[in-house]
C-alpha cells in the first residue's frame, strides 16, 4: 500500500489523530511510519520530519505522511562507526543502506543510524550511492558540516575505491577523461590483482571529480562494468562490487592532516 495523506488540522489535536482521521490507516501503523521518519510538518518556516505521534498541533498546523508499507518494512544493514572525532565522525555505509532517507522515510539511512547511535545533530556531507559500500563522513554541527563539504567541492579530498570488474583490464594510473553529462569527469585506475577461475579484477579507483555514477559508468565505458552493476553492466546475485576505502584531507577544524581507510576486510570488494 502506498499512499499521501496532506492535510491541515482543523484543531487542537495530536498527530497520530488528525492523521487517523483523514486515512483508513490504524494508529499503531500511523505511528510506525512517523518514528520511521515519512511525516513531515512545518516548523519555525522549516519543512521537517515530525516523529512524535503524540505531538499537539495546532490548527491550521499542515501534516504529511508519506505511507509505504513496502519502504517501511524494510530493515536496514548495520552501519558501522570507523572513528569519532566529536564534530565530525567515520562510518562504513554497507551494500543497501541509502546515504539520507527520502520523504517516505530515513530508518534505512546512514544518517539517521549515526543519529540514533551517537544521539547527536547529524549532516550529510557527501553522498555514496545506496548499491555501494564504504567510507563515509558525517558533520556534528553545521560549520563542520560547511567546512567538510567545501573540502569535497573543491577537489581538496583524496577519495579512492576499489572495484571488482569483469574481465582481465590491464591498468597503470590510467586516467579516463569521458566527460558524464557534459561536465568534466576524471578518474585514476590502477590494476590490483586478477582473477583468472572468475574472469574478474580488482581495481583501484581515484577520482578528481564527484559526478554521479561516475566509477561506475567509467568503468563501463572502458568494457569492464563492475560485477554486480545492474545499470551499466549484467545483473549478478551479489551486491555492486563497489567500495569507498580511502580518504585524506586537511581537516578544517584542526588543521591536521588526516587519513582514513577501511580497516583489514570491512567492505571488501570480494564480499557478496
Amino acid at each position: 500500500m502506498r499512499t499521501i495523506i496532506d492535510l491541515t488540522a482543523e484543531r487542537p489535536q495530536t498527530a497520530v489523530d488528525a492523521l487517523s482521521e483523514a486515512s483508513d490507516l490504524p494508529k499503531q501503523r500511523i505511528k510506525d511510519a512517523m518514528a520511521k521518519g515519512a511525516c513531515w510538518w512545518t516548523q519555525k518556516g522549516k519543512r521537517v520530519r515530525l516523529r512524535k505521534a503524540k505531538r499537539e498541533v495546532k490548527t491550521g498546523t499542515r501534516l504529511e505522511l508519506y505511507y509505504d508499507d513496502t519502504v517501511l518494512a524494510r530493515t536496514p544493514p548495520p552501519a558501522q562507526l570507523i572513528a569519532d572525532f566529536k564534530r565530525y565522525s567515520a562510518w562504513f555505509k554497507p551494500h543497501g543502506m541509502l546515504s539520507q532517507g527520502s520523504q517516505w522515510g530515513d530508518h534505512c539511512s546512514l544518517l539517521r543510524w549515526a543519529e540514533q547511535e551517537l544521539q547527536r545533530d547529524c549532516h550529510l556531507i557527501h553522498r555514496l550511492d545506496a548499491d555501494a559500500a564504504g567510507l563515509m563522513l558525517i558533520a556534528h554541527d553545521t560549520k563542520a558540516a560547511g567546512a567538510l563539504s567545501q573540502l569535497f567541492s573543491g577537489r581538496q579530498m583524496t577519495k579512492r575505491y576499489e572495484a571488482q570488474v569483469i574481465g582481465k583490464l590491464d591498468a597503470e594510473n590510467l586516467r579516463v577523461k569521458q566527460p558524464i553529462d557534459g561536465k568534466e569527469a576524471i578518474s585514476v585506475i590502477n590494476t590490483l590483482s586478477y582473477s583468472e577461475p572468475d574472469h574478474s579484477t580488482l581495481v583501484s579507483v581515484d577520482i578528481e571529480t564527484g559526478r554521479k555514477h561516475q566509477i561506475r559508468k567509467h568503468l563501463a565505458h572502458l568494457g569492464h562494468p563492475i560485477i554486480g552493476d545492474r545499470l551499466y553492466g549484467k545483473p549478478a546475485s551479489c551486491s555492486l562490487q563497489l567500495t569507498a576505502r580511502f580518504l585524506e584531507f586537511d581537516c578544517p577544524l584542526t588543521r591536521r592532516r588526516m587519513t582514513l581507510e577501511l580497516p583489514g576486510d570491512i567492505g571488501s570488494s570480494n564480499d557478496a
